[in-house]
């Protein structure tokens, strides 16, 4: 009979449970990542009862500002007017391509171009919140290499990082229109030609808006989700939301774009600039952006706490009633008077997205052919609040919009110009 070697044995069972254990907690732990992964649907709350008579008013006066100001004007898209998440005024406006056979209606997408930059700067907050960055940290921790002091992604958030831009500095560097650039490749000639580029300074000392920073804060994403911008952005927000209609372009996309158009009805084709992602090439409709107002608003997707901090002005600087925050441009009339809002602008698309937080009120503008008017449209937050009583002027630029009637009673900017009533008298200067 043979011996056993009792050790021997002992260690060859204790290994096989090990092997087992370890096995198990393998399939466990990829059952909480699959679970992780799968975010559920985000209940938002159902709007809030608006009488009739409110909503006949509202109605008259979006009516009037469409019928006179962005019908006429060239816009190919739509509009929608909202209280308490009710759509109070709804419009579609002209043909996909311009072709006249497929309509633009609800649920055609058009490129937000800088609207975009809410949806890059809120996934930063959401990582925040989750504890996988603090927007404290240095560039540094993740791009190795990087060799621009000071920079943060909070400077990257509020356009106080100093960066030069790349949508000159790729062109005058010399790059192959060619070869269609990709966020790395942002990053990548940013670090590799820094003795030459323009238009750079010490980062946090002055607000310079830059597509640059909200391109890397997508390179964030994906170096800390293992995820690519576009996925991380349909499976964490879009989806969860219902935007059943929104997407991000990138390279290899099937999606359907919408092409852009010139104020002229010209074509605008694509370049070498297309396919950078984060700053831009959110493509979305007016109802699903105001499901992601809805989800901002009710603290769905953060906490109030740190929306708070994204409507923060952090440039102060200069005085005047424009600043940005992370993410969000606003005008600022006083401690509980503020406009939250973001627009676009890329080839001959440009996007008007407005948020009135103490009203609960929302108004959004998409166009795929160029009308300048769709940045006018600032002036219906009037129906809301007098909000523009009073225009301060600021040293980067005099915004003084003329006021009709229906909207205000008296309008005076600083110098104590009076508005008219037409609305083609608006100056409002582009912002992205």
């Amino acid at each position: 009979m043979k011996r056993i070697n009792v050790g021997l044995f002992v260690g060859i069972l204790i290994l096989t449970l090990l092997i087992n254990s370890c096995a198990q907690n393998d399939k466990e732990k990829k059952a909480a990542m699959a679970v992780e992964t799968e975010i559920p649907p985000y209940k938002i709350p159902e709007p809030k009862p608006i009488s009739a008579i409110e909503k006949q008013s509202i109605v008259a006066q979006c009516q009037l500002f469409y019928d006179t100001t962005l019908f006429p004007s060239g816009l190919n898209g739509g509009i929608i007017v909202a209280k308490g998440g009710n759509i109070i005024f709804e419009r579609y406006k002209g043909f996909i391509n311009l072709d006249n056979l497929h309509p633009i209606t609800s649920n055609t997408p058009l490129h937000i171009a800088s609207v975009t930059k809410t949806f890059t700067a809120m996934a930063i907050l959401k990582l925040q919140e989750q504890g996988k960055l603090n927007i404290t940290d240095s560039l540094t921790q993740y791009f190795p290499g990087f060799n621009y002091p000071g920079v943060t992604i909070k400077t990257l958030l509020d356009h106080r990082s100093g960066l030069p831009n790349y949508l000159y500095y790729m062109d005058y560097l010399g790059w192959n229109k060619d070869s269609i650039i990709q966020n790395k490749d942002v990053l990548a000639w940013l670090i590799a030609n820094k003795s030459q580029m323009k238009d750079s300074s010490k980062a946090d000392t002055k607000f310079t808006y830059c597509n640059t920073n909200y391109a890397l804060l997508a390179l964030i994403i994906e170096k800390i989700t293992g995820k690519s911008y576009p996925d991380f952005m349909k499976k964490n927000i879009f989806d969860p939301l219902g935007m059943t209609n929104t997407f991000v372009h990138h390279k290899g996309d099937t999606m359907v774009r919408s092409k852009s158009f010139d104020w002229k009805g010209r074509e605008i084709p694509d370049n070498y600039l297309d396919e950078v992602y984060g700053d831009k090439n959110i493509y979305s409709t007016a109802q699903d952006l105001l499901k992601w107002d809805r989800a901002l608003t009710h603290h769905i997707f953060l906490t109030a706490k740190t929306l708070e901090t994204a409507y923060t002005p952090y440039s102060n600087e200069k005085l005047g009633i424009k600043n940005y925050g992370l993410g969000w441009r606003m005008n600022i009339y006083g401690d509980e008077k503020k406009i939250i809002f973001h627009n676009g602008w890329w080839h001959g698309n440009n996007a008007t997205f407005i948020r009135l937080l103490k009203e609960d009120a929302t108004i959004i503008v998409l166009s795929n052919r160029f009308a300048r008017s769709v940045y006018t449209s600032k002036i219906l937050v009037n129906i809301f609040g007098p909000y523009f009583d009073v225009i301060e002027e600021d040293t980067e630029n005099i915004v003084t919009p003329a006021i009709p009637e229906v909207f205000s009673t008296e309008t005076k900017t600083k110098k104590g110009k009076k508005g008219t009533n037409d609305f083609s008298d608006m100056n409002i200067k582009k912002e992205e």
